[in-house]
């Protein structure tokens, strides 16, 4: 068996700790210690199974590699898209790859960004779901209800179809509240939590059939691949070609050989702010804290402070979200509407929605602390032995302050070597780079200066990560 781990997405709901660079499955939601993501990992020892495999967008391949790192999964493989279109092709892809070495495994398809708080439960829920797929039939996992909800979508459950399965009558769309309630009180209906389990085969099989012009284009993206370190990057014009559908629409709903595997097991897709909420742990009051923050007459609300001290007096039902650019306050009734800001965002062409103040880069990390109209400051760390691309700049200088550890910079013909306390400038128009040659982190502040700042002022010459060498903008920025 091998894990498929979507990891697509930009949990716009969860706005602003959630952005489209920096999206909810890396960050640490439901955990104090790990990712979603992580913890969508986690939750598979114990179960007999391949090392699982990523799929996740061109954007988010460093995020990815350095949580798996972390994991001690250095050579664990990752496909990225070159731009999301939703999870039949992604499986597809992935289908294709497991099937290259002439076997034909199961399938597990989860998502990175869901919480599942009985982690026992589940991997008994797959083990009961595996003799399913190998014997063929396609299965859908349906969580049992706990309430009615009308953000999810629903499978109403058949005739028994051997332990622990059943056949899947059909799948519903998200219902209005009353036809939720009247799911529920049947016993019949089930959630559709996104995870499937299928052999790779028997999902290609069906993909050819219902929608074979899906399969055609994930086979030919597949075909003209590109392997660059761990990273498995199908072919991005033929990738853009295929249609968007996902697995639900493509293939379950219209298969004969679909079941489901009841799960109950306190999961949540974590889909919006008051979703967290509800499966977090709260106080006698019903707040949940997070961060430095003090409540005074305060009730059910959602506190998480980043980077100050929040106060909330006379509060109730609401949800307050602080980082160091961004500020949400909203009532938990109106979490789902979160996601009307973030387009609000894009619209305007703020940066917002699409990044945090500090930045993760393959190298480290960098915090833009100040900034003015001809100005901007950052706090640079650089990882022991990392190096930024050999570049070059044509409307800003930069000067470079070390604070802790050593620099090796190349500027120009000459490179040498910068120790705390001690200071470089790097005109405009010449090739440089910046390099920690130490084992301890690099921290120096860096001033530019000039008549435009973007990340898109970059002509980069070379690079050890695999980034286009030619000036980029903000997708090979990244």
């Amino acid at each position: 068996m091998i894990p498929i781990i979507m990891s697509g997405g930009t949990g716009s709901r969860l706005w602003p700790l959630s952005r489209q660079l920096n999206p909810k499955q890396f960050l640490p939601l439901a955990e104090a210690s790990f990712s979603m993501l992580q913890a969508t990992i986690m939750r598979l020892k114990g179960l007999d199974m391949q090392q699982p495999r990523l799929i996740c967008n061109e954007e988010h391949r460093f995020l990815a590699a350095e949580q798996l790192r972390k994991m001690g999964m250095e050579n664990a493989s990752i496909m990225l898209e070159p731009a999301g279109r939703n999870t039949a092709p992604a499986v597809a892809i992935a289908a294709i790859q497991a099937q290259e070495s002439g076997d034909d495994p199961v399938l597990l398809i989860l998502a990175a960004d869901h919480l599942i708080q009985d982690e026992a439960g589940f991997r008994a829920s797959v083990n009961k779901a595996l003799p399913q797929a190998e014997a063929g039939k396609l299965v859908a996992f349906g969580v049992v209800p706990t309430h009615p909800e009308t953000g999810y979508g629903y499978i109403q459950r058949g005739p028994a179809a051997g332990d622990s399965a059943f056949a899947v009558q059909r799948f519903v769309e998200k219902p209005d509240t009353d036809t939720a309630r009247e799911y529920v009180a049947s016993g019949e209906f089930f959630w559709n939590s996104g995870m499937f389990m299928f052999r790779a085969s028997r999902y290609l099989e069906e993909l050819g059939k219902f929608r074979p012009d899906i399969l055609e284009a994930c086979r030919a993206a597949m075909d003209n691949r590109e392997t660059d370190m761990h990273f498995i990057r199908v072919d991005r014009e033929a990738f853009l070609a295929c249609p968007e559908d996902s697995i639900d629409y493509a293939v379950m709903e219209r298969t004969a050989d679909a079941v489901m595997v009841p799960l109950d097991v306190g999961w949540s897709d974590i889909g919006s702010w008051s979703a967290l909420w509800d499966v977090s742990k709260k106080d006698e009051q019903g707040n949940v804290f997070k961060g430095d923050v003090m409540g005074e007459q305060t009730a059910n609300t959602y506190v998480h402070a980043e980077h100050r001290l929040v106060a909330t007096v006379g509060l109730e039902d609401l949800i307050i979200v602080e980082t160091k650019d961004a500020v949400l306050v909203a009532h938990k009734d109106k979490a789902q509407d979160v996601k009307r800001i973030v387009e609000q965002l894009k619209a305007e062409k703020r940066t917002e929605y699409l990044n945090h103040r500090e930045v993760y880069r393959p190298w480290g990390v960098y915090d833009s602390i100040d900034n003015g109209q001809r100005y901007q400051v950052k706090r640079i760390t650089v990882k022991p032995g990392a190096k930024l691309s050999v570049q070059m700049h044509h409307h800003r200088a930069e000067h470079w302050i070390v604070v802790c550890g050593t620099a090796r910079v190349t500027n120009g013909d000459e490179t040498y070597m910068v120790t705390e306390n001690e200071s470089t400038y790097i005109p405009i128009g010449q090739v440089h780079s910046l390099e920690n040659p130490g084992v301890i982190p690099l921290e120096l502040i860096e001033v530019q200066s000039g008549s435009y700042l973007g990340e898109d002022d970059i002509v980069r010459l070379s690079d050890n990560y695999g980034r286009v060498p030619e000036k980029t903008g903000t997708k090979s920025a990244v």
